[in-house]
């Protein structure tokens, strides 16, 4: 078996899985979102804490099976320095008193392997990923080298999601609360604009439709409207939000014909989201591979996946291994898998 360590922001997660079936023997996870919600968002050193005390504490359940783990794999980059360093930490303790070979895990390559927990790897395949941290299009060939088509100039998705449930007065983390919201609003009641539309630039930015919702708000709250239209606001910024992801899309999907296109990360179990990207895949008649949702935000699971394939390949650390809280995976995906 191969276990996985999973720490890179504000879950804590282990996992174990059989190298051969791919069978998920073990996984848990511990969410910090109830204990950073009063903050307004992740404070790492609250963080760093807490995964001190939980991450030992799911790596004791698996001691059953200590004399079947083959090797620790364990995120390594990219996230927040301190939480990266528990998880680390506590691979390369594990792996030195087992006596194990220890592998680091890219967790955004870890979120493509959300893809494929249960089957083979399958490439070539074109990727969205959505997250807290990151919006960006990926292909990758049947190599495994991959091409970053897109990126985010400024926030990503799921942040863009965070800052608008903050500035309707609501908690941490606003993914999941902006969609429940919406589901009752009137997403046309607020004409917003697309970003970027009608251009041919091959990126994200999210700034000027969070600006265009703040002016929204404070005209609003000037008329004491707000609190009867949240639900049109967050229906509107949705779905502004979303046609944005799909509009870079369907430029993407323009010039690369793409066999098999993934949606991975945290802001992917957005079910409007992924309705407007089957849409898509079926118009230019492309297989979209989604992960289950218990899996689209960080866990170990993924990550002892990526391990599984990285281990059959003999591509192991040492016990110097450091962290990456932002890394290059352009440069690092080959080498990764």
């Amino acid at each position: 078996m191969i276990l996985g360590i999973e720490s890179s922001c504000d879950d804590s997660s282990v996992a174990l899985m059989d190298k051969n079936s791919l069978e998920l023997v073990y996984y848990e996870k511990i969410s910090q979102e109830n204990e950073h919600s009063k903050f307004g968002g992740v404070v790492p050193e609250l963080a760093a804490r807490l995964h001190t005390t939980d991450i030992p504490n799911l790596i004791s359940n698996t001691k059953p099976y200590f004399d079947k783990i083959k090797a620790i794999s364990v995120s390594n980059e990219p996230g927040l320095s301190v939480s990266l360093l528990s998880g680390v930490s506590a691979a390369k303790s594990l792996s030195l008193a087992l006596n194990l070979p220890l592998i680091g895990i890219n967790h955004l390559i870890g979120h493509i392997y959300s893809l494929f927990l249960h089957s083979n790897l399958a490439l070539p395949l074109g990727v969205l990923l959505v997250s807290g941290g990151h919006t960006m299009i990926l292909s990758i060939d049947k190599n495994a080298q991959i091409s970053l088509l897109a990126n985010t100039s400024d926030d990503s998705f799921g942040e863009s999601f965070d800052k608008v449930a903050k500035m309707l007065g609501f908690g941490y983390p606003g993914g999941k609360i902006i969609e429940d919201l919406a589901k009752t609003g009137d997403e046309n009641k607020f004409n917003f604009t697309i970003p970027l539309k009608n251009t041919n630039r091959l990126e994200y930015s999210f700034s000027g439709l969070k600006n265009q919702l703040r002016e929204q708000i404070e005209k609003l709250k000037s008329s004491n409207l707000l609190s009867q239209e949240i639900p049109n606001l967050a229906a509107s910024f949705q779905k502004t939000a979303i046609l944005h992801i799909i509009d870079r899309l369907n430029l993407v999907f323009q010039t690369h014909k793409f066999n098999k296109f993934g949606i991975v990360g945290g802001a992917s179990a957005n079910q409007i989201l992924r309705q407007h990207l089957l849409n898509l895949c079926t118009k230019f008649d492309c297989e979209l591979l989604m992960s289950e949702i218990e899996f689209c935000s960080d866990n170990a699971a993924m990550i002892a996946r990526a391990g599984v394939d990285r281990y059959k390949n003999k591509a192991f650390d040492d016990l110097d291994m450091q962290i990456y809280p932002r890394s290059n995976l352009q440069a690092k995906f080959l080498d990764r898998l």
